[in-house]
């Protein structure tokens, strides 16, 4: 491989930071940082850490498309890796939101609990309008180029 392809091959796609999956990812993150940025003010470590570890996951997802490097790591259907995870965050982001919200002592909490409800809702709609496009029946690099449109 020559220098050129090297440089080609770690170029950023900045399609995908404009696409409607590139957009939803930067928001997701968005609300997760303000939402870390709550706790942190209210110095509520549990719902801290849960929204960190969220933010680093919606950040390598996000650097995994956009440095193309799904088209590269090829073993794992990086669509499905992905709905995965915006349920289940999804689902653990509004149980920490609901227990931050019922027992906020401190103001931050409360914010941080509205932020924390709103990442989640972006999360559900995240997956399913992927899960929407992604089908099993075709082959798989007609499915790469439908997903990432």
């Amino acid at each position: 491989m020559s220098q050129n392809d090297n440089q080609r091959a770690w170029q950023a796609d900045a399609t995908f930071l404009k696409s409607s999956r590139g957009i939803m990812k930067v928001a997701e993150m968005v609300t997760l940082f303000v939402a870390f940025v709550c706790y942190a003010v209210a110095s509520s470590p549990k719902y801290l850490a849960a929204t960190a570890l969220e933010f680093l996951i919606t950040l390598l997802l996000l650097l995994l498309y956009l440095l193309k490097l799904n088209k590269r790591i090829s073993f794992l259907f990086w669509p499905i890796v992905d709905v995965f995870n915006s349920v289940f965050a999804a689902v653990y982001l509004i149980v920490l939101s609901l227990m931050a919200l019922t027992s906020y002592s401190v103001t931050g909490n409360l914010v941080g609990g509205v932020v924390c409800l709103m990442s989640a809702g972006l999360l559900f709609v995240d997956s399913y309008i992927l899960f929407k496009k992604i089908t099993f029946n075709k082959l798989r690099k007609e499915r790469q180029n439908q997903i990432n449109e």
